[in-house]
């Protein structure tokens, strides 16, 4: 409840930083919707019926009031309440975030419990070296990077689009293969290296080498015991990859024109499309205050010392 309190200062923060910027973005939403053609008129009429002619004081109120009453209001361009179109596309982008993750978290797993194995082997330095590489990776430059090889050069796997199950389950999966090896990217690396440090430092630990001496098999001792120990931080970067993969949708979805929430928060910005933006950048900061409360919870769980210093800390 404590945490949940907190993060209402820092919703209210985005909802207003979300506010100024929108209308700092050149251009006349009336005009957007209405095209270069439009009279005068009818762009002053459907300003008045936006609510575009009220001071910007006005506006932000009459927004706050109405974000209290759970209205994020109604999109000028799509003609549909904002929560509508948020519920149309987030299971387009929770397809492509929580399959890259699921793929990121195996090999990255994987590769950081292989390298701490084998500290300072020729795969460990070959790894960690891919590893610092796919960090450093824009996911703009790899997304066109992997269009043109796969899709124009070889023609392997489609660039555009998002596939169609009446196809068969096969063109769906073709179309997703692009744009969760990009989004993918960065996580898997991220995964390889905290797994590795973390697994470097529980492996070393007295209460693993006592397991090895009572005679375990190595592999119990290793996935069973040393993993779970090292669990925590591993924990904490899966939060904040699984937020910052709404993020990454934005620029993945941009370039494989997968519809979900990137392609259409792009699409808002180029129309000006002020409630749309904020909604979806709303809804986005709600993920992330979401995600970092529950990663505290299942934190908590498997490391309980946490919890229990914490509370003799207050004391």
């Amino acid at each position: 409840m404590k945490r949940i309190l907190q993060s209402i200062p820092t919703l209210l923060i985005v909802v207003t930083v979300t506010f100024v910027l929108t209308r700092m973005i050149p251009g006349n939403p009336a005009r957007s919707v209405l095209g270069p053609q439009a009279s005068p008129d009818a762009i002053a009429e459907l300003e008045e019926e936006m609510g575009l002619n009220k001071s910007k004081a006005e506006q932000y109120v009459d927004y706050m009031f109405n974000v209290l009453k759970g209205d994020f209001g109604k999109s000028y361009v799509y003609n549909k309440p904002v929560t509508t179109l948020i519920a149309e596309r987030i299971p387009n982008t929770l397809v492509i975030t929580l399959t890259s993750l699921v793929i990121a978290l195996i090999i990255g797993l994987a590769i950081g419990v292989f390298s701490a194995l084998h500290q300072y082997s020729i795969l460990d330095y070959v790894f960690m070296i891919l590893a610092l590489v796919g960090v450093s990776m824009p996911i703009f430059w790899l997304g066109m990077m992997l269009v043109m090889t796969f899709s124009v050069n070889l023609g392997w796997l489609p660039a555009l689009g998002m596939g169609d199950l009446s196809n068969g389950l096969g063109d769906f999966i073709s179309h997703m293969i692009l744009p969760c090896f990009c989004l993918a990217t960065i996580p898997t690396a991220t995964f390889a290296r905290i797994t590795r440090s973390s697994m470097l430092e529980v492996i070393n630990n007295d209460s693993i080498k006592s397991l090895r001496a009572r005679g375990i098999k190595e592999s119990v001792v290793i996935w069973k015991h040393a993993l779970k120990n090292a669990l925590p931080p591993i924990v904490t970067v899966l939060g904040l990859q699984l937020a910052q993969a709404f993020t990454g949708a934005i620029l993945t979805e941009s370039i494989f024109s997968w519809p979900g929430m990137g392609t259409m928060i792009v699409s808002a910005i180029d129309n000006r499309d002020y409630q749309l933006i904020q909604g979806t950048v709303l809804f986005i900061a709600v993920v992330f205050v979401v995600v970092n409360l529950l990663v505290d919870v299942v934190y908590m769980l498997i490391n309980p010392r946490v919890s229990y210093e914490s509370g003799k800390g207050g004391k």
